[in-house]
């Protein structure tokens, strides 16, 4: 009795600044590169370039954000989240600043691309939520990853706005330099978050396992497999609607104003639909929710295509794929965790965000040269449809639970 009122007692309390500060990260981390599809009119227009180069600068930027995850994520569990944090605010701000002036197509896959697409790596989704993983309980874990997507989902809803007001003031150069000087901050919010795996609270039986072990575990564990093929299409779905959507409205004959309002309505039912989805999958089982989100995401570009498209099916179609748009994000990493622990949970989750970003290359890579191809974004719409049935397929027989570890169990 008496220890068990001691361990109460010595309990921490619940990380509230290291919340709060890792939502502030996520915010400005994924607000500039959500509100990409706002320059690429007026940049096209200034430089002479076509859609598919900046499509490709995009696709690249997506690439190298998935490539990077898992290496910061790794770096971030071995010498700490801080680090890896500060390095994402040198990358991100040098890579806008130099996409700012960029005189090449080159010069924008550079800049644009790689640079801005590590630094996005380096402050995203799997660094900072493998840090709350370390210092929240297990009970409170899917809620609090909500709470951190539904952060990022507030800096496109802010940005989408921003972005555009800034263009029309100042245009898109002196937007990106803005932009840029605003990633100084990421390092002082970051203070609070300083920490590797051994922050945990987790088994000492977990920290004895190696990296390449570790590794080995999870892709012989076939549900983390199907987690990985299913996460590619979210990563499809949403990059090529973040980077094309803006010209496609345009495309439609609806005033530039809708795409903003979309963007931005997308955001803003973003955070609801990651707030939901945290409360959602901390209650019921996570596949089966990612499986009918990605079903949902299917119906809702159907309609949206077959209906008659004016702004108001516009304005319907961003609120509901709003509430769909990273409600995917929460239950996602929370199944990596339970299946494998917290200690190496940022280099896993980086590689399952690794699948998403094959998938963003080629959502964006494909909408912009499809498009000059063909003159429509028909059949990358189409292509998305499909792919949202395939993944509802591979996430219905995940298994929400540890993997088996016959070792560990034997030593308990």
């Amino acid at each position: 009795m008496v220890k068990a009122a001691s361990a109460r007692h010595a309990a921490p309390s619940f990380p509230w600044l290291i919340v709060l500060c890792g939502c502030l990260i996520a915010a400005i981390n994924f607000g500039p590169r959500s509100a990409m599809g706002f320059f690429q009119l007026p940049m096209l227009e200034d430089r002479g370039w076509d859609r598919t180069t900046f499509g490709l600068a995009m696709a690249i930027q997506n690439l190298l954000w998935g490539t990077g995850q898992p290496v910061f994520g790794a770096i971030a569990d071995r010498f700490g989240t801080w680090r890896v944090l500060a390095l994402s605010a040198v990358l991100y701000g040098l890579g806008l600043f130099l996409m700012a002036t960029a005189p090449t197509p080159l010069m924008l896959h550079i800049s644009g691309g790689v640079l801005v697409g590590l630094g996005v790596a380096a402050g995203s989704f799997s660094i900072v939520l493998a840090a709350f993983a370390r210092h929240v309980p297990a009970e409170n874990r899917t809620f609090v990853f909500g709470i951190g997507t539904a952060a990022g989902s507030a800096g496109m809803f802010i940005f989408a706005p921003i972005s555009q007001g800034l263009i029309e003031a100042y245009g898109w150069s002196d937007t990106l330099i803005y932009m840029s000087i605003g990633m100084l901050i990421i390092p002082v919010l970051a203070i609070p978050l300083a920490g590797n795996s051994k922050s945990a609270s987790v088994r000492q039986a977990e920290f004895e396992q190696s990296l390449g072990a570790a590794l080995r575990e999870a892709f012989a564990h076939r549900s983390f497999v199907l987690l990985v093929s299913g996460f590619f299409v979210c990563g499809f779905q949403v990059a090529f609607i973040t980077a094309h959507f803006p010209a496609y409205v345009g495309d439609l004959g609806i005033d530039a104003s809708y795409a903003v309002i979309a963007l931005a309505l997308i955001g803003f039912f973003n955070i609801i639909g990651s707030l939901a989805s945290g409360f959602i999958g901390q209650r019921y089982p996570k596949a089966i929710f990612l499986a009918l989100i990605y079903l949902g995401r299917s119906i809702a570009v159907t309609a949206f295509l077959l209906l008659p498209q004016t702004p108001t099916s516009v304005i319907a179609f961003a609120v509901v794929i709003g509430l769909l748009w990273l409600s995917t994000v929460a239950p996602t990493n929370s199944l990596v965790a339970i299946m494998f622990g917290t200690k190496y949970l940022g280099m896993l989750g980086g590689i399952v965000f690794f699948s998403h970003q094959v998938g963003s290359f080629l959502g964006v890579w494909l909408g912009g040269y499809l498009y000059d191809r063909f003159g429509s974004y028909d059949p990358v719409w189409w292509l998305g449809v499909a792919l949202g049935i395939f993944a509802a397929v591979v996430h219905w027989p995940i298994q929400e639970k540890p993997v088996e570890r016959p070792a560990l169990a034997a030593a308990e």
